[in-house]
């Protein structure tokens, strides 16, 4: 996919999941990335190896749940590299709690998964439309569905990042900006163990969408030829 060589990838919630394979994936197609999470550790070990297979990696270490480290992270991203083409969203926060829960729970999901994209898209959106980028929002499978009980907020939050994404791409699709919704199914992530642990389940990563899985899956959509776009991107297990 030579759609991606020399170009620039933002990614947050890059050090595990569905973020750190979608870092690999791009590395080896020779983008450029700036890669954020909390995990400095792991952030820079996977810097390390995608540098064995990228012209240019920088990483940025921080918890995005204070706007300061949100712009900070849309200057750094246009002074290192002078722009943005592609921009993804894989950080996620899930708490699951009941109704009667403390409202903090919804709060903090909110900055998370709500907040925190919208910001930083609109941080980078000159650019992204100066160079006709795309942007992929990692949603949930929750996202579509009826929330449960016990994952009210969880489930709001994920609901108005779709909304987010809805809005965007019609607002941006005219200026040449792509914007891409991915919702997968239950993919064995750390998030995914502490949904187990929540639901008081075993875990057994086997059983669900590897990282990798859907990795590949947005890659092949971001390489559409401009004449097309996937909006909506519904991922999940194989054995359901």
């Amino acid at each position: 996919m030579s759609t991606f060589r020399g170009t620039v990838a933002v990614v947050t919630g890059a050090s595990s999941g569905i973020g750190e394979a979608l870092s690999i994936a791009l590395a080896r197609e020779g983008a450029r990335l700036l890669l954020a999470g909390r995990n400095a550790e792991r952030l820079e070990m996977l810097a390390e190896h995608a540098r064995d297979l990228s012209p240019g990696v920088e990483t940025f270490a921080a918890d995005l749940a204070e706007d300061g480290r949100v712009e900070a992270l849309a200057d750094r991203a246009l002074a290192a590299f002078g722009g943005v083409d592609v921009l993804i969203h894989s950080i996620g926060l899930f708490l699951g709690g009941a109704f009667e829960s403390p409202v903090d729970i919804l709060d903090r999901q909110y900055w998370i998964n709500t907040r925190v994209p919208y910001l930083l898209t609109q941080k980078l959106l000159p650019s992204l439309i100066a160079r006709q980028g795309q942007v992929v929002f990692v949603n949930s499978s929750t996202g579509l569905h009826p929330a449960r009980a016990g994952w009210v907020a969880y489930s709001a939050s994920k609901h108005a990042l779709r909304a987010i994404a809805d809005g965007l791409r019609d607002e941006v699709n005219k200026k040449g900006v792509r914007v891409l919704t991915v919702f997968p199914g239950r993919t064995a992530t750390p998030m995914q163990e502490e949904v187990h642990r929540y639901e008081g389940k075993d875990y057994d990563p086997e059983r669900f969408l590897q990282p990798e899985d859907v990795a590949a899956t947005v890659l092949n959509a971001l390489a559409l030829p401009r004449t097309a776009e996937v909006t909506d991107l519904q991922v999940r297990p194989m054995r359901g």
